[in-house]
């Protein structure tokens, strides 16, 4: 976890932004989930690590974005890559294989989301 506070603390010259932070901290959180690699569920793991670390991928992104559509849309494939990551923790979740399911996870997620879908929202409406 020494390697998350380092990379957190390079983001502070981001003007404290926050869904920048969570997205990050979500995707180093699932990246440390071993659990699946554990049991043996290899390809759940990699399109769990693949969409969960593209949504903040796509936010880091939106922040360079050249215009405030492109912005939106940047935002919006964050958005539906959290959908996707919904959907690999509803599997990871439900399986007798997978034990030590981290709930943390759904917290985090439902955080990103809301802060997706207002930031997307208010973005329109100054479209």
């Amino acid at each position: 976890m020494r390697k998350c506070a380092n990379t957190l603390m390079k983001l502070e010259y981001r003007k404290e932004n926050i869904i920048l932070k969570i997205s990050v901290e979500f995707a180093l959180g699932i990246i440390d989930s071993e659990q699946l690699k554990v049991h043996k569920h290899y390809e759940i793991a990699s399109q769990l690590i693949r969409s969960g670390t593209s949504i903040g991928a796509n936010i880091w992104e939106a922040q360079s974005s050249e215009s405030r559509k492109d912005f939106g849309h940047k935002l919006k494939i964050a958005d539906k890559e959290a959908k996707e990551v919904e959907y690999w923790l509803l599997l990871c979740k439900s399986s007798e294989h997978i034990k030590n399911y981290d709930e943390e996870l759904d917290g985090r997620l439902l955080s990103i989301q809301k802060l997706l879908s207002r930031i997307i929202s208010t973005n329109k409406s100054r479209g």
